[in-house]
């Protein structure tokens, strides 16, 4: 296992570089430059920058040298610790990026507690009772959670709380809380605040695991092990939680490398709704207005969590799967 590690962080390594190298030129992609963006901008509004202004901020940026010297100026800053400088919010991007990006995985992360603390037991009881009542309730509540669109049903949530009970759902904390450090009432706070996006953010994917983990579930039940066990005397409960249930939970365990970064990207528009406080609505923005090395640092810290799932994935199925082993053995 030891061995795996070390080839899988070596091949980590090597997808980092690749992914960014990609990130970077995606994100130049599109003809101009933030600078380009910035001048249009002004010019719509009758603005003019001089023109030895504008050949200096190309020079103090490098926006007119060849993509490689970029890239590379870049990638040497962020071995550094510094992802570069913003060059809409003119600040460090790493002053920029953590508050956000810390909100985002404490939000996703509660999401995704959320959606395997309701879809396992879910999932479990539509297996073992097929076609009772309770799975064809569980079948159609998944399918709507899976038709229904995120960002409409924030919009409902929101049009709830404040028809019932006269709040305004929006933001991860009250004004008062905002800047201040953490501590127990802040702790609070934000539990009162999050509860919300939480809710909308798990729907979808507890629907979809639900769906999963019902499908592997029954084919693993009908396979002769199960059998054995019950002819040897175990329980109902011990034979479906020590055999079936931990082979059918193979395909959810597999899905945390991409889970987080997806939920991470997949709530933009949740966020812009609800103005959560989250690397998404940044992304997005830095994306729109060419504002590269914000937008190529939180690509490039989504493919980190992406690599360091799919790594963590990997080790859970060698230790909860013991038909799995690596290198061919």
């Amino acid at each position: 296992m030891v061995g795996f590690i070390i080839r899988r962080f070596i091949a980590m390594l090597l997808t980092l570089v690749a992914v960014s190298i990609v990130a970077f030129a995606i994100i130049q992609l599109p003809p101009g430059d933030y600078l380009t963006s910035y001048i249009a901008a002004l010019s719509s509004t009758g603005d003019q920058l001089d023109p030895r202004v504008i050949e200096n901020l190309r020079s103090q940026y490098g926006l007119g040298e060849p993509f490689y010297v970029q890239y590379w100026k870049w990638v040497t800053g962020i071995l550094q610790g510094n992802f570069g400088h913003s060059f809409e919010w003119k600040r460090p991007v790493s002053e920029l990026i953590w508050g956000r990006l810390g909100n985002s995985i404490l939000l996703e992360g509660l999401a995704v507690i959320v959606m395997w603390l309701i879809a396992v037991p879910i999932g479990i009881y539509a297996a073992v009772r097929k076609y009772s009542l309770g799975d064809y309730l569980a079948t159609v509540l998944g399918f709507i959670g899976l038709a229904v669109p995120n960002f409409f049903f924030a919009l409902i949530v929101m049009y709830l709380s404040f028809v019932w009970f006269g709040t305004t759902m929006g933001g991860l904390f009250s004004p008062e809380f905002e800047s201040t450090r953490w501590s127990l009432p802040r702790v609070w706070d934000f539990l009162t605040h999050a509860w919300a996006p939480v809710l909308v953010l798990a729907t979808a994917g507890t629907a979809e695991l639900i769906r999963i983990l019902r499908a592997n579930l029954l084919d693993e039940l009908k396979k002769p092990y199960v059998t054995t066990a019950r002819a040897k005397g175990l329980t109902e409960f011990r034979t479906i939680l020590k055999y079936p249930v931990r082979l059918a939970l193979n395909p959810l365990i597999s899905t945390i490398g991409w889970l987080l970064p997806a939920l991470v990207s997949g709530s933009v528009i949740v966020s812009v709704v609800m103005n959560l406080p989250t690397a998404g609505p940044m992304l997005l923005r830095s994306l729109t207005t060419q504002d590269m090395y914000l937008a190529g640092a939180i690509i490039l810290l989504l493919s980190v969590l992406t690599v360091v799932g799919t790594l963590i994935s990997d080790i859970l199925l060698a230790w909860i799967d013991p038909r799995i082993r690596y290198g061919g053995k």
